[in-house]
């Protein structure tokens, strides 16, 4: 292999012979690939003519990873659903009880909480980054109404 290749390795057609009472069926594939060493780690490179739903969600999963910076707000949201399942599996009977197993003040404790109450789609904006006004303070703070389009409404992300 040349210098000029070292670290690619190309996809191959893979053959896969199923057994079947009435004799064998033979399937080939073939997934164009390259794999590319990144330093320590290694690339899957698919070609440029992928079909269009899988360039969609490849780009999905760069922003996802781009916004996948782990902020206050998102581990607050993680630890409000952490609560809340403690509570639905019934280890915990309240918050009360989790403030003073986790060591937390009783009014922090209760803010975080009632951030699982957010609505799924706010949830989601904040994890991929499109809610880029959305903090902690700003949504812990106030009251969070119960319908999710007011919710939506009051953050601004309608």
């Amino acid at each position: 292999m040349s210098k000029k290749h070292r670290g690619h390795a190309k996809g191959d057609p893979v053959t896969y012979q199923t057994p079947l009472p009435a004799g064998g069926v033979q399937m080939e594939t073939f997934l164009p690939w390259t794999l590319v060493r990144r330093g320590l780690k290694k690339q899957v490179i698919t070609p440029l003519d992928a079909p269009q739903e899988f360039l969609d969600e490849a780009r999905r999963e760069r922003l996802m990873k781009a916004a996948a910076q782990e902020t206050p707000l998102l581990r607050a949201l993680g630890l409000a659903h952490h609560w809340q399942r403690l509570m639905d599996e019934g280890r915990f009977a309240s918050i009360t009880e989790i403030a003073e197993a986790e060591g937390f003040d009783l009014g922090r404790a209760s803010r975080i909480a009632r951030l699982a109450q957010l609505a799924p789609s706010i949830v989601e904006a904040c994890a991929t980054g499109a809610a880029a006004g959305v903090t902690l303070e700003s949504v812990s703070r106030r009251a969070i109404p119960q319908r999710w389009d007011e919710q939506r409404e009051r953050l601004r992300l309608a």
